[in-house]
């Protein structure tokens, strides 16, 4: 741990949490603008949450232009691209947009965030994508998140996928944070089981990577902790609300509910963590495997857990035993249960190990890697992708 809080705090201007409350959204839009861009995925208009908004949008006197992730990009990646991002710009500038939302998972609001943040901007994505310097301000970005996961609304970094280069990074920057975000847990509902598991075991690991980050502050070991401890007592309850082995009775509706609000929270605290403390190897190598194998981003995290336990477990010292206490169980013990309630089961057993090197290369020189409790050295990564495959 550095110190009692990390040098700067930075938490999206404000938040509202609650039942329904994304019916609330029209109006607090309506206070950055009458024009606006909402980012969705296709689920928003499956589930009718477009067809709802949109005559409370009216009656707000809002105009919106909707981008739709799955109508745009037919095919694309799970995470949002740089012609995305350029896109939803050229499509907020045609419409005069004062703001850009976000409604939907952490690929969505990804999308939006980096759209209104470099919404001025004078260089590609591709060049702030790269490291370049930004200097000018973006529009407000707003967030509505619909799966419990990515933390995408709690922090002030987008992640990209650049499909030419194969590579992808994150675009990090203030001006990025949420101007306004809310949190409605009646929007997990519809999300389907396997999202819900793969999405939840990505916030898990954030909170876990954010724990024992070298760069860990008191700050954010505690809303990491807290993080871990909800999760871990929400997500089956959340995914599988049917009965299991673990969870042999069927829930009611009051625990289910209970369980999509303590995930949605936990998620929004995981966020806050790593936003100020950055994460660990498992992001380091995550986002090479998920380019690479076209792999749900929470599985990989989820494939990658035990075996960087096993790698930081000498460098975690008491913080293990810690975190097993949150989780009411030994760690590594918790995980595997969890996942195994879940039905996660590793992509990669089997396969080959593709462009090992270009895995090592940019492993080793991610700035999650760097936060990593233990020194990640080529051994360590090699010693990763042994477990994995």
């Amino acid at each position: 741990m550095t110190g009692a809080f990390p040098s700067e705090i930075h938490i999206p201007d404000k938040v509202l949490s609650g039942k329904n409350g994304v019916l609330e959204f029209p109006g607090k839009a309506a206070s950055f603008g009458s024009r606006g861009v909402i980012v969705h995925g296709a689920s928003v208009e499956k589930n009718g949450l477009k067809s709802s908004l949109v005559p409370l949008l009216k009656k707000a006197g809002v105009e919106t232009a909707w981008f739709c992730r799955g109508k745009a990009h037919p095919h694309a990646l799970q995470e949002a691209s740089v012609q995305e991002i350029r896109d939803v710009i050229a499509l907020g500038k045609n419409t005069n947009a004062r703001w850009i939302a976000g409604i939907g998972g952490g690929s969505v609001l990804d999308l939006a965030k980096a759209a209104a943040g470099l919404y001025h901007a004078h260089e590609d994505p591709v060049y702030y994508q790269e490291g370049g310097k930004l200097t000018e301000k973006g529009i407000p970005f707003l967030a509505v998140p619909t799966t419990a996961g990515s933390g995408s609304e709690a922090t002030l970094n987008a992640v990209i996928i650049n499909p030419g280069k194969k590579v992808k990074l994150s675009i990090r920057h203030p001006a990025f944070l949420a101007a306004g975000v809310i949190l409605d847990p009646e929007l997990l509902k519809t999300v389907p089981e396997s999202v819900m598991a793969h999405s939840g075991m990505d916030a898990l690991v954030q909170a876990y990577e954010s724990y024992t980050s070298k760069n860990a502050t008191l700050f954010t070991e505690t809303l990491a902790l807290r993080a871990i401890e909800m999760i871990g007592a929400s997500l089956i309850p959340a995914a599988k609300p049917a009965p299991t082995d673990i969870q042999p009775t069927r829930l009611d509706i009051g625990e289910r509910d209970k369980a999509l609000h303590d995930m949605l929270f936990a998620s929004f605290l995981a966020g806050l963590a790593f936003s100020h403390s950055r994460l660990g190897v498992i992001h380091g190598i995550a986002h090479s495997l998920g380019v690479l194998y076209g792999v749900p981003h929470g599985l990989v995290c989820a494939a990658c857990f035990i075996p960087s336990i096993k790698m930081n477990r000498e460098a975690m010292g008491e913080k293990y035993a810690r975190m097993s206490r949150a989780l009411g169980g030994d760690l590594t013990e918790k995980i595997t249960t969890l996942q195994t309630a879940l039905g996660i089961t590793s992509p990669f057993k089997g396969k080959p190990v593709i462009e090992k090197e270009k895995i090592i290369a940019e492993t080793l020189r991610s700035g999650s890697t760097a936060a990593n409790p233990k020194p990640v050295e080529r051994e360590d990564v090699e010693f990763l992708l042994g477990e994995l495959f």
